[in-house]
């Protein structure tokens, strides 16, 4: 989810888009204790270029999810490495009349005082460097601004620039760090990434026996590719992030377990990770599952799956894939393992 880093007033446009009204100060980077602006019920946020107004819920970001994962057991990716996606960027916020309503009543207010007003007007209004807010320029380009990631992780404050114009067809200056590009689309689609839950199906079913191979697999109808695309219509630019199935981690909850493969990590192959029992395996070792050494006694051991997915993006003059950080999910179940029971003659 994404929320601004300026409080703004917004105006319902219609069930899904939401536009600047006029928007009021808030000076400082202190975390916003209210809900974000411009929700929309959970789905993440959309938003986009309506008229001559930039959409407020995310800062002119287009997330299109019809791709991605669904369900009530699916949940983020978290990535293998120390690598997260921005916490904070820039991107298109203002037009001309929507920086100059922004600006001026805080102007009006006095509350920042003298000095910092009379700095503000000088940079926007009276030629150091803009002049009236870039009215002549109305419909040639973009005010830009940071925005937050609204579960405000470290570095959310890190976004510092004052506002500032780009010319439309015309890069963001090389020296802002995390102004909106294809390749931050593509990193804040993949926190906008869902997958499956890793529930995996076993035999036996439940409860298993003490050293009886047990036989793990997933449903590869359930565990496909999923995407999202980021998109800036005010900046004719996108970035679609894909996450690919690639392997399973077997964790059998005890050290008195043995995995297979060894390493306990099944891949994905032919469209699925393990492979079903069927009648007449029984002699067969399975080539995804585990086999416990000792029996639960009244309880049961939380067996962990977790699924690798491979993920990678292509955008706005970007055609090869270019990879991100793999991501993880994972869940546990309860396996019940009983000693076998000897029948004496």
């Amino acid at each position: 989810m994404i929320r601004l880093s300026r409080v703004a007033a917004v105006l319902l446009v219609s069930t899904t888009a939401l536009t600047f009204s006029a928007p009021v100060a808030n000076a400082d980077r202190t975390p916003p204790t209210g809900g974000s602006v411009g929700g929309d019920g959970g789905n993440g946020p959309s938003g986009g270029v309506h008229d001559d107004t930039i959409s407020a819920t995310a800062g002119g970001i287009v997330f299109d999810r019809s791709k991605n994962g669904r369900g009530g057991t699916v949940g983020a990716v978290t990535p293998t490495t120390s690598w997260s996606p921005p916490a904070c960027w820039y991107a298109p916020k203002y037009t001309p009349d929507q920086l100059k309503a922004y600006l001026e009543p805080i102007w009006e207010a006095g509350s920042t005082g003298h000095e910092w007003d009379a700095s503000q007007r000088d940079r926007y209004s009276e030629g150091k460097p803009y002049k009236d807010f870039n009215k002549d320029k109305a419909g040639k380009g973009y005010w830009w601004d940071s925005y937050v990631n609204d579960e405000y992780p470290a570095g959310w404050d890190s976004c510092k620039e004052q506002i500032f114009w780009v010319d439309e067809g015309q890069p963001p200056p090389a020296d802002i760090e995390n102004a909106i590009t294809p390749e931050i689309l593509a990193q804040l689609a993949y926190a906008e990434i869902r997958v499956p839950g890793t529930e995996v199906t076993l035999a036996p079913a439940g409860t298993t026996k003490v050293n009886l191979p047990t036989w793990s697999w997933l449903d590869g109808a359930e565990f496909k590719p999923v995407s999202v695309t980021a998109s800036v219509p005010a900046l004719g630019i996108e970035a679609t992030t894909t996450a690919e199935p690639y392997s399973l981690k077997i964790d059998p909850g005890t050290e008195d377990a043995d995995t297979y493969p060894a390493s306990g990590t099944c891949q994905f192959e032919k469209g699925r990770i393990g492979e079903p029992y069927a009648k007449g395996k029984s002699d067969e070792t399975p080539p995804c599952g585990v086999r416990y050494l000792r029996s639960s006694g009244d309880g049961s051991y939380p067996l962990r799956a977790t699924l690798t997915w491979k993920i990678h993006w292509t955008g706005t003059g970007v055609n090869a894939e270019q990879a991100l950080p793999d991501g993880e999910f994972g869940a546990e179940q309860a396996v019940v393992v009983q000693e076998i029971q000897a029948v004496n003659r």
